[in-house]
């Protein structure tokens, strides 16, 4: 069983980075809801303040990693230029959506999506973990402010989500394939 270096980073992009903040995301909207609202028993401990605090804080991080390694790691692959009269575009994946009038609409409006919607996720989820941060417990008292946080938590989620939809429908039909060949275990022969 092996894998290539591009391949595996495709994997920690979306299977660890993406997948992982999809599924921390929906927990997050739920716990935020939870414990912003005025329905919230105000002997809430603060060991479930510091620990909200914490798991917004590990989102940040899981979406400007997911955004970080999808722009400056995968994208050059993706985009890479074939040499000259090169036939086989499979190491090539923009040109091989593009060489297809049955793929271009995955590079045209799918990669294009993905390349702008896909910076908003992190950007929301920072700005609602800043304000959560600062503002904690009391949050429940500035209804628009706690609107606000829920909303761009939301959106984040969205954007996301979308970026993700992209991403594995991109990599299902032009995969950044090369680089070096990583052995994860010797098949035994029969």
């Amino acid at each position: 069983m092996e894998i290539t270096t591009r391949s595996l980073w495709a994997l920690i992009h979306g299977m660890g980075f993406g997948a992982l903040y999809l599924l921390a995301c929906s927990g997050a909207l739920l716990e935020l809801y939870r414990f912003t609202s005025a329905s919230m028993p105000p002997d809430s401990t603060p060991g479930h303040e510091r620990f909200l605090k914490g798991y917004l804080i590990a989102m940040v991080v899981l979406a400007w990693a997911a955004v970080l390694t999808g722009a400056y790691v995968l994208y050059p692959w993706y985009r890479a230029a074939p040499p000259p009269g090169a036939v086989d575009l499979s190491m090539y994946p923009q040109r091989l959506l593009m060489s297809s009038p049955t793929t271009i609409g995955w590079h045209s409006f799918g990669m294009e999506w993905k390349e702008h919607i896909a910076w908003l996720a992190p950007i929301s989820i920072t700005m609602a973990a800043f304000v959560f941060i600062k503002y904690g417990r009391d949050l429940r008292n500035h209804r628009q402010l706690r609107a606000a946080v829920l909303c761009f938590t939301l959106v984040s989620f969205v954007a996301a989500g979308v970026a993700g939809f992209f991403g594995a429908m991109i990599n299902k039909y032009a995969p950044v394939r090369g680089g070096p060949t990583i052995q994860l275990s010797h098949g035994g022969e029969k």
